[in-house]
C-alpha cells in the first residue's frame, strides 16, 4: 500500500461541491481517502481572475503506481468537466484541478509527472491544508 497526498482546487461553478465530488472519486478510483483538510478560500495564484478558489488537500492509501494515479486524476478532472490543462505556466480558471503532491518518499522526474510537486512549497494554498492533514 502506498500513501499519496493530493491538492485540489476549483474556482468555477459550485466550487465546494466539485471539490467534494473529486474527493469521492479519488476514494473510489485511486484508494481510500484517510485524511481530508478543511476547505480554504484563496485568491488565484499565477494569474488574474475575479473567481476565488476553494482548495483542500487529501491523503489516500493506494495500490496504484504513480503513473496510474496520474491517469486516474486526469480522468476524474475530465469527468467533472475540466477541458484543458495549464500550459507553460499559463494558468486559467478551472472547474477542478487535482495535483499529486507526494507519493510515499518517491521522487519522480518524468516529463509528464514530477513528484514531489515542484511548486508546492511556493503555494500557501497547498502548504496550509497539507500541514493540517500531516499533523
Amino acid at each position: 500500500m502506498h500513501t499519496v497526498y493530493f491538492s485540489l482546487g476549483s474556482n468555477i461553478g459550485n466550487r465546494k461541491r466539485l471539490v467534494s465530488e473529486a474527493v469521492e472519486l479519488l476514494d473510489k478510483r485511486v484508494g481510500h481517502v484517510t485524511k481530508k483538510s478543511s476547505l480554504y478560500e484563496t485568491e488565484p495564484w499565477g494569474f488574474s481572475s475575479p473567481n476565488k478558489f476553494i482548495n483542500a488537500c487529501v491523503c489516500c492509501e493506494t495500490t496504484l503506481s504513480p503513473h496510474e494515479v496520474l491517469w486516474a486524476t486526469q480522468r476524474i478532472e475530465k469527468d467533472l468537466g475540466r477541458t484543458g490543462k495549464s500550459v507553460d505556466g499559463n494558468y486559467q480558471d478551472r472547474v477542478i484541478d487535482i495535483d499529486i503532491l507526494l507519493y510515499d518518499d518517491l521522487h519522480v522526474d518524468d516529463p509528464d509527472l514530477k513528484i514531489p510537486h515542484p511548486l508546492m512549497k511556493e503555494r500557501e494554498f497547498v502548504m496550509e491544508p497539507l500541514k493540517e492533514i500531516m499533523r
